[in-house]
């Protein structure tokens, strides 16, 4: 199949993994969507939904790729993300609306540090309202939207790294090696919780996404600046996607 560029010269339909910077305040959908229009192409999905408020890593499957998503969408993650301690929200994180506020005390780190072991391993986490999961072929957002609260089944996920880098009260930074399906957001929640004063997510970026990672992630902005050509020479070959997953390769 043969397309057709700005200048008028054609070029093959693009196939391949593009690894997409997101910016924070769009959806996953609307990244998609800007590369469709770069691209004049609508054949591409994603393998993995970032929040409007996440940045990093966020890779679009393009053209026949989109039939291999299953072989790489169960794949671990790396999210580096901040917990804003003593302030609770309806979407667990900044971004939603204040449902609780407490004074936040100064924590000793050894009390801190021995909270988040808890976390590590396998843990059950109670879907958020505010997110895509479908419960009766309706998303939970959109009851949400309603002022719909149902009861959510937990669902078990694995914490395979977490790792304390900063603690400024009452933010703490960290970083953390996760299963498919796990939600940072609730996890920030979980533990304000667990400190007895609440919690929520202030910022997110996910490093890495199997083997794609962040160093090799271009910006949207710089990315829409582009020909369709260039972007397609951007593309890694469903080929060599498939191999490296089965080297077992990590950023």
């Amino acid at each position: 199949m043969k397309m057709t560029a700005s200048r008028g010269t054609s070029y093959s339909a693009p196939s391949g993994f593009l690894i997409v910077d997101k910016p924070p305040g769009i959806t996953s959908h609307d990244v998609v969507q800007h590369i469709r229009r770069v691209l004049r192409f609508r054949k591409i999905g994603h393998l993995g939904t970032l929040d409007p408020i996440g940045t990093g890593v966020l890779v679009l499957a393009v053209g026949k790729s989109t039939k291999a998503v299953k072989y790489f969408i169960n794949d671990d993650k790396v999210y580096l993300t901040t917990l804003l301690l003593g302030v609770a929200t309806d979407s667990q994180d900044t971004d939603g609306k204040i449902i609780s506020e407490a004074p936040c005390p100064s924590f000793p780190l050894e009390e801190v540090e021995r909270l988040f072991r808890q976390f590590k391993g396998e843990i059950q986490q109670i879907p958020p309202m505010v997110s895509a999961k479908k419960v009766h072929g309706e998303r939970l957002y959109q009851l949400h939207r309603k002022g719909i609260e149902i009861p959510r089944e937990p669902k078990t996920v694995f914490i395979r790294r977490i790792e304390i880098l900063n603690v400024n009260l009452p933010e703490i930074t960290f970083l953390v090696e996760c299963s498919k399906g796990t939600y940072i957001r609730t996890l920030c929640s979980d533990i304000g919780e667990k400190l007895g004063v609440g919690g929520c997510m202030s910022r997110l970026c996910r490093l890495r996404s199997g083997f794609f990672c962040l160093r090799d992630a271009r910006p949207l902005r710089l990315l829409e600046r582009m020909s369709p050509e260039q972007v397609t020479s951007l593309l890694l070959p469903l080929g060599v996607a498939m191999e490296k997953r089965m080297r077992g390769e990590k950023s």
